[in-house]
């Protein structure tokens, strides 16, 4: 072989070595953040489903299956309906909705209600939404249900955007009156990453109207101890968690949380965890969440 051919030959392996060295570190990482999900989700004695988008058409899941009870979850799905009607009927967030007494259901979890028992009054979907959204609040959940056209509208509207196995068909009353009922509302990690993915990118809701509810999921005040549980201080996060009912023998049917995480160097990532069928107690739940959580964003940390 000439001088200058082994030249050429030792050149384009360089090049052809360069290439492909970070391509399998890289791929040493994913295989290292599904082998540890992996052995957190078998840490405990539940059905544990994650799914986070780790990059343009690179999604990881965990358990993937479409029958994930969403619990307080599907408010984010009822959210993008709402907004969605509103900006098709030109109305702004600021659009107000009549409360009435009868809507202030009483054994049920509703700040709403312990804030203005008294109804007859009305508030702008702007502020029912983060009643919904932020804080969780069953009552507000169903008025803005009633004004969208129930859970079948939700379910119809999700699915035009792609969460095709996404079912919703019971609202906070019915699922209150009989807890068997939240098993009509679920979805899979991935239909919910999916979702948020494409929520986050701007692609389902005009500018103003997403603003609103990534500022309204920023504010989440329920669950700290689930997707932004273990983060570190200060990591901004736009989530809506989910908890479901127990039965008898102490069984969860939900303990949910999905959301889009801000990185320090303004980079963020969808992430979704849903843990059904659990034995553990709230703080074991969100405990996994949590850690679930915080390894895939040392990943990120890491590219």
């Amino acid at each position: 072989m000439s001088m200058l051919r082994t030249l050429a030959f030792l050149l384009c392996g360089g090049i052809l070595w360069g290439c492909s060295a970070p391509a399998a570190r890289q791929a040493a990482r994913r295989a290292a953040l599904e082998r540890d999900l992996r052995m957190l989700a078998d840490s405990v004695r539940a059905t544990v489903g994650a799914a986070v988008v780790l990059g343009e058409g690179d999604t990881l899941t965990l358990n993937d299956r479409p029958d994930y009870p969403m619990a307080s979850v599907c408010k984010f799905h009822q959210a993008l309906a709402v907004l969605d009607s509103l900006e098709r009927a030109r109305l702004t967030p600021d659009f107000r909705l009549p409360v009435r007494s009868s809507d202030l259901l009483p054994d049920t979890w509703s700040p709403l209600r312990d804030a203005r028992p008294e109804g007859g009054y009305s508030l702008s979907a702007a502020e029912l939404l983060r009643y919904s959204v932020a804080l969780s609040d069953n009552n507000a959940c169903d008025l803005l249900f009633r004004f969208v056209g129930g859970p079948a509208a939700v379910e119809r509207h999700v699915r035009r955007l792609g969460a095709t196995h996404t079912r919703i068909g019971a609202d906070e009353a019915t699922m209150h009156r009989d807890p068997a009922t939240q098993h009509a509302n679920t979805t899979s990690p991935l239909e919910a990453v999916r979702l948020l993915e494409r929520f986050r990118r701007g692609e389902v809701l005009g500018a103003a109207c997403g603003d609103l509810l990534m500022r309204t999921m920023i504010s989440t005040a329920t669950g700290p101890d689930k997707l932004k549980g273990a983060l570190p201080a200060g990591t901004t996060v736009a989530h809506k968690t989910g908890s479901g009912f127990r039965n008898a023998q102490g069984i969860a049917a939900a303990d949910n949380d999905i959301g889009i995480v801000f990185l320090p160097d303004g980079r963020s990532y969808s992430v979704a965890v849903f843990i059904a069928a659990s034995a553990e107690d709230d703080a074991t739940d969100a405990a996994v969440i949590a850690r679930i959580s915080r390894r895939i964003y040392d990943y990120f940390i890491s590219r």
